[in-house]
């Protein structure tokens, strides 16, 4: 096990590189750049002036140099003030240093974020841990449900509670997150008045009444799908030899659920449920874009709409952390829960 972890972190390790290579390379195209210059200076400055704002903030250095110095392999150059001709920060907002440093993703610095004139570390975990915050009450209310909702309906297959339970399944992965949140804040924000249609004011504190439409919204549409895979899981156990044989020897039905039919029904969807956690970093995008809460999504479609490429680059580069390290707990997890695998 612990060469098969071995292996695959040196796999995360190139798969990152890679991944971040190519979206530094789309980030960091002409078009944006120019983008950029155009929101750092004035609509109406000319194409020389904005060539020379790059250049002087280090933009037309050559690429793999530029890739190099926000890893953290090269270092970092300050810049040239025109004005004095002397070291300069490259933006006066942040830490940049004024001699050659090696200060990249490797050493923490993750660049400056020219929308919220701040270091990006300083913009992007706080958001990182407010979406962590949805995230967890998500998982804690759509994990419990969807997995007694397939329970239920896989124990007896064709019967009314499964064919019940599998049309509301069905119904609520076919919602879309865009669409879900619009119905909940008509019904529950504007006609009956029990919720807060915006989440703007979760930053300051959680309650009931701010922070229960963003939830219920991203919950609902993972519901539909992990109990689909657990009914599906279940159905396919409760057929097996063993478990009629544990019937054939005189146990009760719910002893041969509990202590026989579970733990194997419960290895397919443990990797749906780590799955789960990629599908939420970009499902908050929307949901967070619409209740106004500012986390990782709100964040990723600010700096998206600014053109600022050290966030962007933050961004992508959590995402690919964290569709990769679920990746991996769910191929430790389900070794653990199946002996078939671990033994080979």
């Amino acid at each position: 096990m612990l060469s098969f972890i071995l292996r695959r972190l040196g796999t995360m390790a190139l798969t990152m590189l890679c991944l971040t290579l190519i979206v530094f390379f789309l980030i960091n195209l002409g078009p944006n750049l120019k983008k950029l210059a155009i929101s750092q200076t004035e609509m109406h400055t000319s194409a020389d002036q904005l060539e020379n704002w790059l250049v002087d903030h280090g933009y037309r250095q050559n690429f793999f140099v530029r890739y190099g110095q926000w890893l953290g392999v090269l270092p970092k150059q300050p810049i040239t003030d025109p004005a004095t001709g002397k070291a300069a920060q490259r933006f006066s907002f942040c830490n940049d240093p004024v001699v050659p440093t090696f200060s990249g993703v490797l050493q923490g610095d993750f660049g400056c974020s020219t929308k919220f004139k701040t270091t990006v570390g300083s913009k992007l975990f706080p958001a990182l841990g407010a979406t962590g915050l949805l995230m967890f009450w998500v998982l804690a209310v759509m994990v419990p449900i969807s997995l007694l909702i397939g329970i239920l309906a896989g124990m007896r297959e064709g019967s009314r509670t499964d064919r019940t339970l599998s049309v509301a399944s069905i119904a609520s992965t076919a919602t879309p997150e865009y669409v879900s949140g619009v119905i909940f804040t008509v019904i529950f924000a504007s006609w009956l008045g029990w919720l807060n249609g915006s989440a703007a004011s979760a930053s300051q504190g959680l309650t009931f009444y701010n922070f229960t439409l963003p939830v219920m919204t991203l919950a609902i549409y993972g519901i539909g799908y992990i109990a689909r895979m657990t009914r599906a899981s279940m159905v396919e156990v409760m057929t097996q030899q063993y478990i009629r044989t544990a019937r054939l020897k005189g146990l009760s039905f719910g002893s041969v659920v509990v202590k026989h039919a579970l733990r194997n029904a419960l290895i397919a969807p443990f990797t749906v449920i780590m799955l789960q956690f990629p599908w939420l970093l970009t499902g908050v995008v929307i949901v967070e874009v619409m209740f106004r809460y500012q986390g990782f999504g709100y964040t990723l479609v600010e700096a998206a709409g600014n053109n600022d490429i050290d966030l962007l680059l933050g961004c992508s580069l959590v995402s690919v952390f964290i569709v990769l390290i679920t990746q991996l707990i769910s191929d430790v997890g389900y070794a653990f829960l199946n002996p078939r695998i671990r033994v080979q």
